[in-house]
């Protein structure tokens, strides 16, 4: 169970000023998910049962040694800071071949496999575990003689000597399954594209975090332009001791609304548009007059006008618990094309806008739809028409731009922000939800 949330301020880290993007709390729930999924799409412990099968055992007073019958192991994960991820198996298994007494003699052995697992950040910035302490305890060995004909220095001597021939031939299992885990982390940090203008890659910005119900990865996402230039992300900082406390069995992905911005940034020239009455019919939508009064008294009605839209710098994004919104800031030049002459400009209007934000989460991604909530601020810039009052047109550019400009941004938008390829475990049924910090 994923639950996505949103920061309404930027993440610090107590290491320096660059601070994650993203922060992802994986519950014990989702590495046991993880584990069983490697251990489905693999034939590990198939290759663990006949290699077992093929080695000869090597135990004095025994011949012919073979592992006759091998049962899937029963795993059972934990997690401690002490120790990072501590992995049981339950195995049993049946070992066949002469005593020295005499005859044939089967062995069924139950044993308790332990291993522990740190989880470190490798020279590429990727999580990576690494098995250690490798320990076998017999649970039970039962053989196919009477206990009476076994004298009790045999048994301890079974226990003994079985302890020293598991340990090679069990231990590397645990090795093949962490790296099955680590195989599922190193797609987390490959660059993905970022709808069309851009790339987006998450990476380790410091070791893994461990306590005794979830791993911490402070991620940093590190954004590029299409021509490769790399994208600043804001330096105004909240503390992490700010987040939420982490619900129990749920795995948490906490992205800062900065980070949202920047990604947003990314898009800036896309969402130029030119804007025409011919445009609005055509898009099915409200037709609109681009006369107005003040328009009325320079130009003849006919006249035709374009509007281009353009962002002058880069969007910002505010999360709230209640409600997220972002703020454009836009110019919007008003300009005409008489007939047969070059295009002239009317005037520029700065627009601040305020648009709500809805997210989603599809095929991996978060998808973002804005609605136009108002214009916050609407001035005059420049005019070849000389002074005047801009008041007036602020309503018919705000339906311009919810019927027209909003519509194209989702548009390009509707691609979405790729989000951590974590362990092969999907967003599709994740809650989302904002919070603020104060």
């Amino acid at each position: 169970v994923w639950c996505i949330l949103f920061l309404g301020g930027w993440l610090a880290w107590s290491g320096g000023a660059d601070g994650p993007g993203a922060v992802i709390r994986i519950d014990l729930g989702t590495i046991d998910h993880a584990v069983s999924a490697a251990l489905n799409e693999s034939d590990v412990l198939q290759k663990t049962a006949e290699e077992a099968a093929q080695k000869k055992l090597s135990i004095k007073g025994f011949s012919g040694l073979k592992v006759k019958d091998f049962h899937p192991p029963v795993i059972s994960l934990a997690l401690s800071s002490a120790s990072g991820l501590f992995v049981a198996a339950l195995v049993q298994m049946t070992i066949a071949g002469k005593s020295f007494i005499g005859g044939s003699m089967e062995i069924t052995v139950v044993a308790n496999l332990t291993a522990s697992s740190l989880l470190r950040q490798d020279a590429m910035g990727i999580p990576r575990f690494s098995s250690r302490n490798c320990h076998i305890a017999l649970v039970s060995v039962k053989t196919n003689r009477p206990s009476s004909v076994l004298p009790k220095v045999m048994n301890k001597f079974l226990d003994n000597t079985l302890h020293k021939a598991l340990l090679p031939l069990l231990c590397p299992a645990v090795d093949a399954v962490v790296n099955l885990v680590n195989a599922k982390f190193i797609t987390m940090t490959s660059e993905i594209p970022l709808w069309d203008a851009g790339t987006l890659q998450y990476t380790l910005l410091t070791a893994p975090l461990m306590n005794d119900t979830f791993i911490e990865l402070d991620l940093k996402t590190i954004l590029h332009q299409e021509g490769g230039k790399e994208v600043d992300l804001p330096v105004d900082q909240l503390s992490l001791a700010s987040l939420p406390a982490k619900r129990d069995g749920v795995t948490q992905l906490i992205l800062s609304a900065n980070f949202l911005s920047a990604a947003l940034s990314v898009l800036q020239e896309s969402f130029d548009l030119e804007i025409t009455n011919n445009m609005v019919v055509n898009w099915e939508l409200s037709p609109l007059c681009f006369d107005s009064s003040q328009l009325a008294r320079v130009l003849p009605p006919s006249q035709p006008v374009v509007i281009e839209m353009r962002e002058a710098k880069a969007p910002a994004m505010t999360i709230a618990p209640e409600k997220s919104f972002v703020q454009l800031f836009s110019t919007a030049e008003f300009r005409v094309f008489p007939s047969g002459s070059a295009p002239e400009s009317l005037f520029v209007l700065d627009v601040h806008s305020n648009l709500e934000v809805q997210f989603a989460v599809a095929e991996e991604k978060l998808l973002l739809s804005l609605a136009l909530q108002r214009l916050s601020r609407v001035t005059l810039a420049s005019s070849s028409l000389g002074v005047f009052d801009e008041l007036p047109l602020k309503g018919v550019l705000a339906d311009i731009i919810h019927v027209a400009y909003v519509p194209w941004i989702n548009r390009v938008l509707r691609a979405g922000v790729p989000l951590p390829d974590l362990l092969g475990i999907t967003y599709q049924q994740a809650s989302i939800s904002g919070f603020q910090v104060g």
